[in-house]
């Protein structure tokens, strides 16, 4: 999604959040000031390219979402645990699909590997965690969010970057604008490029002569390789393993950034997860995810490369898993230290429905464990004598199985 400011609020989106209340509803703003605003972007917009037809045709009776700045000012004060958060991404339902998909899109991957030196199944895996595979693209019009983002709240000055550019990527007709929806802070399409990313990266794979993320999978697939290829992507290189440490090991001052030769990871005693050695050559950072007590990871400038996409390291492991996954290789062998390990996407339904059955009013079953779901597990948690923390694990699970 390329929000490196905003990584943490994508992370505690509903499929992963835990007991929090989100801030009072956004207050809107008075009579005329949103359009005066949007009014006082015309000369900008126009020296960012922007023609005043195409202004005046996408912003013209242009009303704010409030429900976007409702996002944006929910900052929930935890970090998920990277336990729940890969739980729900990487989970037997997205390897299956994903697989499929390998096979579906083999001969245009193929060629996308050829020209960028990016494998499928790197490829393939960005696609699943941003979109599930071009299923969940967000339904909210880009220009509406990105125009609201842009005259209320924080951060103003970079979305009205990505508006102007929304404006012109409608302006070339790439993309037709009752198709241009994504997410409330303006990501969109398969691979979920903002509009300046698509402006830079995006390709033309299909030979249409447009680049389209929204409606062609080869262009979304391949514009996904060109931005891991310009992010420092190396086809001979592995995103990097699993690692076991040494007894007594100090993970102090380590971490993905500090890069050390592998040479010198053995000679402190480090080894693949599996017991056997470390490669010969390269370099790595140790990135300890849980801390030193749960799975490590030796990760080298691809793990980067997937990093730079969305910045956070848990996004980026779940990429990297996902693209091991899909090559057959197993879950981590060293399990997260948690005494209640987190719900994949079934099993979050599944919780759903025992809710249901209880007769909580949580909406539909999707699997998104939002605020009305939260408030149900609460109410459960009570009921079952647990600690009402709203989140959902496997313990809760199995409390509701049981009754």
């Amino acid at each position: 999604m390329h929000l490196r400011y905003l990584s943490a609020l994508i992370l505690s989106a509903p499929l992963f959040a835990l007991a929090q209340t989100p801030p009072p509803p956004a207050t809107p703003p008075a009579p005329g000031e949103f359009a005066a605003c949007l009014n006082q972007l015309r000369t900008p917009a126009r020296a960012a390219g922007v023609s005043e037809a195409t202004f005046a045709r996408h912003t013209r009776d242009l009303q704010p979402d409030m429900g976007v700045i409702d996002r944006l000012n929910f900052q929930p004060e935890f970090r998920t645990a990277v336990w729940d958060y890969m739980a729900g991404l990487v989970d037997e339902e997205r390897v299956a699909e994903g697989r499929a998909r390998l096979a579906q899109h083999a001969e245009v991957l193929q060629r996308v590997q050829q020209r960028y030196g990016v494998d499928p199944a790197t490829v393939v895996a960005v696609w699943g965690v941003e979109s599930n595979f071009g299923q969940s693209f967000g339904t909210l019009p880009l220009v509406r969010s990105l125009g609201t983002l842009s005259c209320i709240g924080r951060r103003q000055a970079y979305f009205r970057t990505e508006l102007y550019a929304a404006l012109r990527i409608l302006q070339a007709g790439h993309i037709a604008p009752e198709r241009f929806q994504g997410s409330w802070a303006g990501a969109f399409g398969h691979t979920q490029f903002m509009p300046s990313t698509f402006e830079r990266l995006a390709v033309d794979f299909d030979g249409d002569q447009r680049a389209d993320l929204m409606d062609s999978v080869p262009d979304a697939l391949a514009s996904t390789a060109n931005f891991l290829d310009r992010a420092g992507w190396q086809a001979d290189q592995p995103w990097g393993f699993e690692v076991k440490l040494p007894p007594g090991f100090s993970t102090a001052g380590e971490g993905r950034r500090t890069k050390r030769s592998m040479a010198d990871w053995s000679a402190r005693g480090l080894r693949r997860v599996d017991g056997s050695a470390l490669p010969a050559n390269g370099s790595a950072g140790l990135m300890t995810p849980a801390g030193p007590g749960g799975p490590a990871f030796l990760v080298t400038r691809n793990f980067d490369a997937v990093f730079s996409y969305n910045a956070s390291e848990s996004y980026g492991l779940a990429i990297a898993h996902l693209a091991d996954r899909l090559r057959g290789g197993g879950p981590f062998v060293t399990p997260w230290p948690t005494d209640d390990p987190g719900l994949s996407r079934a099993e979050r339904r599944e919780v759903q429905t025992l809710l249901i059955a209880r007769g909580h009013d949580i909406g539909t079953v999707d699997g998104m464990l939002g605020e009305r779901s939260r408030q149900a597990i609460r109410a459960e948690q009570e009921r079952l004598g647990m600690e009402p923390s709203g989140r959902a694990g496997q313990k809760l699970l199995r409390a509701l199985r049981g009754g």
